[in-house]
């Protein structure tokens, strides 16, 4: 595994430095899966899958939802862990598997709630994280280490996507104890090669970024809205810029925006929405009554529709859903970087946010 630890000089932020080093990183887990030296060990008889984070790594697993129900057919849910922590019930019944994600491994209430999965002592446990030997890897039966090298920016940028192919990797192992014939099994498993350069080429559109980051910049109410498995994307990326640029930014399933939430566009705005692939056609009339009713400045990132008139929109060609989500990932990344230079914010060292970081 290559290094991944040092900011390189041409870089002056590590948010930057780590934005880039992505496609380096996602090459080197397609490689170390592929090859075997990566294998990842789960249990068989899982028949459901329960998904325990907090922050990006939570984005992540609701993300990880749909993916694996997807190509493996397993039901799975996600849940915050501080959220977790205060259920009077959790699910303890025979075929579960519960899922931890922490990029430190050392996050406290994630760590609470494998504890107490672990009282019933029959439940297996699996954790991704980006630190082997840290507190969740020692106390969960399975794991995977995401290894995106150590993380300084204190946005999470290369270990959320190291999380998301890890993720994947997951799913499509749990698919082979369950239906290899998914349609989706195969296509995303021949993706997987391709995901380093669909990213670099999301990279390759940072002047473009910039010029969007340019206009959301100046917006004091912005929406980020997607449909479906996009709709973690968003959440994602709602947190990039709030973390870095401390502007208030909601995300939402577009569909569910409609009942009563689009009253927000009132005020001068900004809808960004995020799309994989084709835009449905209720989605569409969504969008284009949205822009009858509220006209506000409409920016698209992902494949666009004739039929939505957009201000701007930054689209990268991929093959399917799979690559869309990566690519998208890390143009919101950028936007979030962008961003915050353009308000004059150090995206490094954002006020009272802090960072777990052990290697």
């Amino acid at each position: 595994m290559r290094d991944k630890k040092l900011k390189d000089s041409k870089f002056k932020y590590w948010m930057e430095s780590e934005i880039y080093q992505q496609p380096m990183v996602l090459a080197d887990i397609i490689h170390a899966y592929s090859e075997g030296a990566e294998k990842v060990s789960i249990p068989e008889n899982v028949n459901r899958v329960v998904i325990v984070a907090s922050g990006s790594s939570y984005h992540c697993a609701r993300f990880a939802v749909d993916l694996l129900e997807r190509i493996s057919g397993v039901e799975t849910r996600a849940i915050y862990s501080s959220e977790f922590l205060l259920k009077s019930i959790i699910p303890h019944d025979e075929g579960l598997l519960y899922i931890f994600i922490t990029q430190s491994g050392e996050t406290s209430d994630t760590l609470g709630a494998v504890r107490r999965v672990k009282e019933f002592g029959h439940i297996p446990t699996l954790c991704i994280t980006n630190k082997e030997g840290s507190t969740v890897w020692d106390l969960c039966d399975y794991r995977v280490c995401c290894s995106a090298g150590k993380e300084l920016g204190i946005a999470a940028t290369k270990s959320f996507t190291a999380q998301m192919l890890s993720l994947l990797i997951v799913a499509l192992t749990l698919a082979k104890n369950h239906d290899e014939t998914n349609e989706y099994v195969k296509s995303y498993r021949e993706s997987l090669n391709y995901i380093p350069d669909i990213v670099t080429k999301a990279l390759n559109m940072r002047g473009k970024v910039k010029q969007l980051a340019g206009f959301v910049a100046k917006s004091k109410n912005i929406v980020i809205a997607a449909d479906g498995i996009a709709y973690s994307l968003a959440k994602e990326a709602s947190l990039k810029i709030k973390e870095t640029s401390y502007l208030n930014v909601n995300a939402a399933i577009l569909g569910e925006f409609m009942h009563g939430h689009v009253a927000v566009l009132n005020n001068k705005s900004v809808l960004l929405y995020l799309s994989l692939k084709d835009i449905s056609y209720t989605s569409v009339r969504y969008l284009q009554n949205i822009k009858k009713d509220y006209n506000p400045s409409l920016y698209i990132i992902g494949k666009p529709n004739p039929d939505v008139r957009a201000n701007m929109t930054i689209n990268i060609e991929c093959e399917n859903e799979l690559q869309y989500m990566f690519a998208n990932v890390v143009l919101c990344q950028l936007l979030a970087l962008e961003v915050a230079v353009k308000k004059h914010k150090n995206p490094d060292k954002p006020r009272g946010l802090r960072k777990i970081v052990k290697f």
